[in-house]
């Protein structure tokens, strides 16, 4: 069976944004199955848009900025 966008409900989304790019926190459900944490990146282009990068590392600060939000994220997948 292949994916069908329009099963895939997001329930939270937040970011954290800095100069470079940011990180946003998720969780999604598809086809009201089991909710699930999504985090992903995206980087700031030439035109101070933004586009999609993989995850990858995290820095120090970055970790610190998006915890409170994985709690919050946590809280919405009861």
């Amino acid at each position: 069976m292949a994916f069908d966008k329009s099963l895939d409900e997001c329930l939270f989304s937040k970011s954290w944004e800095n100069d470079f790019g940011k990180l946003t926190v998720s969780v999604y459900a598809y086809n009201k199955g089991r909710k699930k944490l999504k985090i992903s990146r995206e980087l700031r282009d030439n035109e101070d848009g933004f586009k999609f990068a993989k995850l990858g590392r995290m820095t120090k600060e970055e970790m610190q900025s998006i915890l409170p939000l994985i709690q919050e994220a946590l809280n919405n997948m009861d």
